[in-house]
């Protein structure tokens, strides 16, 4: 299956997700949705808050220009944030980011449910793995 396919069918296609990106850790595309313009710095933001959210957290996560408000990350693979009713769910494993994009009409828990269930499904395969950590994500 290609990453595309990941991004259509097992993100989007959930109606839980507007917008959607896979990435490495490096910060190269993947795949994403057509309508989710992110990479470059804000990418490479993201990966680094993974290791240390002290910058977002005090600044912000920038997602296509706009400033997310850090929520939370509950463990050291996943991060949430928000924009009035709009919100991300980001996870990382040793190999790739995924970053979902819920708007108003979506609630949050689905989309981090499908976001997460993503990362597992690929941890599972044995293609991706967490990189220091086994877990658990419901």
């Amino acid at each position: 299956m290609s990453w595309q396919t990941y991004v259509d069918e097992n993100l989007l296609n959930t109606g839980k997700v507007k917008k959607a990106a896979i990435f490495s850790v490096d910060g190269s595309l993947w795949a994403t949705s057509t309508n989710f313009n992110i990479g470059g710095a804000e990418v490479q933001k993201l990966v680094a808050a993974f290791t240390d959210s002290g910058d977002i957290a005090t600044n912000g996560l920038y997602l296509e220009g706009t400033r997310f408000v850090f929520l939370k990350k509950p463990e050291d693979h996943v991060i949430y944030a928000r924009h009035g009713a709009n919100g991300v769910t980001c996870v990382k494993t040793n190999k790739a980011v995924l970053v979902g994009y819920y708007d108003e009409g979506i609630q949050a828990g689905d989309c981090n449910g499908v976001v997460e269930n993503l990362a597992n499904y690929l941890i599972s395969t044995n293609y991706v793995s967490f990189k220091t950590f086994s877990c658990n994500i419901s």
